[in-house]
């Protein structure tokens, strides 16, 4: 994961007008707009979700703007241009690097941080993201929030009223195979059916976990050593070095076989450090 703040470069106060969160792995873009954030100073393409109370951008309207920033992929002379600079094929966030987020359109820079440097409203905003998710009978979520929120959450409303999750409405087997938005944004059902991070939280209800939950959240959320390999494209030698480096902590230690949370190995994967 990569963090940059979005800064003007002809305003000499150096303000962070908001903040690009990149994951490497699933190559990934979102954008995080502060409460406060002035309309006037915030880049015109996100200035529509702020005036509608929306912080942050989703991901499809992120590498918008990202796009917009960098040079097309159908440009004519685009092999030129990667190998005058040093690129192998066309990458968005290298094409983004190339010149730290400029382009002619305005005056918008990106200049990296630290997760530790962000303003503390985003650090408790974070804290809402999804952790894990298991798919409940009649369409329902349990959802676990990194604040330690537990939610059940009726996506009716949702799926029956946005024609695009009309198949996932009708296919149990599909709506069974909901997965977390890189950086726990939201669920999803493949990359472009999802649902946010702040939608689930708003309409979720705080339950109690009872058995069947615990036991469904284990058969769809536990992995063993084969699967945590395959997941993280790596080797059972891997694993047992992350082991060692306290870098992932099996929920259970058998003779034969090590069992993982299954969000734990996919945190892993966004972060990319093996």
């Amino acid at each position: 994961m990569k963090i940059f703040a979005i800064r003007d470069e002809t305003d000499s106060s150096g303000k962070d007008v908001a903040y690009l969160i990149y994951y490497e792995r699933d190559k990934r873009f979102y954008i995080e707009l502060p409460e406060n954030a002035d309309p006037w100073e915030t880049p015109l393409i996100l200035s529509a979700f702020l005036k509608r109370g929306e912080t942050t951008i989703n991901a499809y309207w992120s590498r918008v703007w990202v796009q917009q920033r960098i040079i097309p992929s159908d440009r004519q002379n685009l092999g030129q241009i990667l190998k005058e600079n040093g690129m192998k094929v066309y990458d968005e966030f290298q094409m983004l690097m190339l010149d730290d987020g400029r382009c002619a359109q305005d005056d918008y820079y990106l200049a990296p941080i630290r997760e530790e440097d962000l303003p503390a409203q985003f650090l408790q905003r974070f804290q809402k993201k999804v952790e894990d998710v298991v798919p409940l009978a009649e369409n329902q979520l349990l959802v676990f929030f990194r604040d330690g929120s537990v939610k059940k959450c009726d996506t009716e409303s949702i799926l029956k009223n946005e024609t695009r999750f009309f198949p996932v409405w009708q296919s149990e087997s599909l709506f069974r195979g909901v997965g977390i938005q890189p950086g726990g944004y939201g669920v999803c059902w493949g990359e472009e059916l999802n649902v946010s991070d702040e939608a689930l939280y708003d309409c979720g209800k705080d339950v109690p976990l009872s058995l069947d939950d615990f036991r469904s959240f284990v058969e769809s959320r536990v992995v063993n050593t084969a699967e945590a390999a395959e997941l993280l494209e790596c080797s059972r030698q891997n694993i047992e070095d992350l082991i060692q480096r306290k870098k992932l902590h099996p929920a259970k230690v058998t003779r034969r076989s090590k069992l993982f949370l299954k969000s734990e190995i996919m945190q892993r994967k966004w972060m990319q450090t093996i």
